[in-house]
């Protein structure tokens, strides 16, 4: 199976709040495989804000190629709630479990959230990538990314950006043209800041 196409968002506005008007944390909930998007309406009528951000995968059937639908985090979706009001969503049709260590929930970064949704509508071609924890760190200077940080590699001679989701230790890999990009803290020598290729890729971690 092939993975390409932009990445799409499936969230609503409605966020739940606390009595102060201040949004609650976004969570991520391991659900059934194959069931993220069943959950996902499930929720969002019981009107939680939910972000199932999906892609487009190229499954190859008997007779043509089709595209469809796919979760970019397979098993995962995020949601906003109060922790301290979880029964609900853990009794939600399709939820394993809400992600977080010593037996509690712990929120996802905010920031990192933000970064998937800008990739989102920025609607840049975008595939699931495995997980990095090392490498360059690049700020993108201009362009509908402008703003967002990730790792830069080198893949086939072409340079990708990895944005991550340290919680689900999850990365989601994003084209970007290298002139667009500043190195931040380099971990490693460049045989040039502005390499030739213009076919280059950022990895977006969440």
């Amino acid at each position: 199976m092939t993975m390409t196409g932009p990445l799409k968002l499936e969230s609503e506005a409605s966020a739940p709040k606390h009595e102060t008007g201040d949004v609650f944390p976004w969570f991520a909930l391991q659900v059934r495989t194959r069931q993220e998007m069943g959950v996902a309406q499930q929720l969002g009528g019981q009107g939680y804000e939910r972000f199932l951000p999906l892609y487009k995968l190229r499954k190859r059937w008997s007779d043509r190629i089709k595209e469809v639908d796919a979760p970019l985090f397979p098993g995962y979706l995020f949601c906003r709630f109060n922790p301290q009001d979880r029964l609900p969503i853990l009794k939600t049709p399709g939820v394993i479990q809400i992600v977080g260590f010593n037996n509690g929930p712990t929120a996802v970064d905010e920031s990192e959230i933000q970064s998937i949704q800008t990739l989102v509508t920025a609607g840049v071609p975008n595939q699931p990538w495995p997980y990095l924890a090392a490498g360059d760190r690049v700020r993108i200077d201009s362009g509908p990314l402008l703003g967002l940080e990730g790792i830069l590699i080198d893949v086939k001679r072409s340079h990708r950006l990895v944005l991550s989701v340290t919680l689900l230790q999850r990365s989601v890999a994003v084209e970007i043209d290298s002139a667009l990009i500043t190195a931040i803290n380099p971990t490693r020598p460049r045989q040039s800041e502005k390499p030739n290729s213009q076919d280059q890729h950022v990895l977006v971690s969440v």
